[in-house]
């Protein structure tokens, strides 16, 4: 996680006029496989609740020992918590700081040399929390996100 940050954050309508932004690298550290990204989407969560999803990326080549940088923009009317949700989340942003959860799924193949393997889900979450002025705590940044293929 490079960056994180809910401008807005402090309203008390909501997060109806709120923006997230963030940044994450994806690093393929293969020596000889390279890695297609066939589609890749972005989800926010608060406790658990979906708060946001967006497409990312165009369908791109990620050659071996290559990081790319993976940019992502929710707002407006997309943003959305319950009531109860709401609750907890001006109570946590009293505290000075707020959670959230960033998963990234991604429908990749692998090249090695002239062969392409079949279709796999990859998935990515980050935990990252961010102060009472809507931007990332320097505890998330830079951490990285655990992965998992199904």
């Amino acid at each position: 996680m490079r960056s994180f940050s809910v401008s807005g954050l402090n309203q008390e309508n909501g997060l109806e006029n709120a923006r997230i932004s963030f940044d994450v690298t994806a690093r393929n550290p293969n020596q000889n496989i390279g890695i297609y990204y066939d589609a890749m989407d972005g989800t926010v969560f608060y406790q658990e609740q979906s708060i946001g999803a967006t497409p990312l990326l165009f369908p791109f080549y990620q050659s071996s020992k290559n990081t790319t940088w993976i940019h992502g923009e929710l707002s407006g009317t997309s943003l959305t918590v319950n009531s109860d949700k709401w609750k907890k989340f001006m109570d946590e942003l009293a505290t000075g700081k707020v959670g959230f959860r960033l998963d990234l799924t991604a429908t990749i193949r692998f090249k090695v040399s002239t062969w392409d393997s079949k279709h796999h889900r990859m998935h990515a979450s980050c935990l990252v929390e961010v102060g009472q002025d809507g931007m990332i705590l320097a505890t998330s940044k830079d951490k990285r996100c655990s992965v998992y293929f199904s």
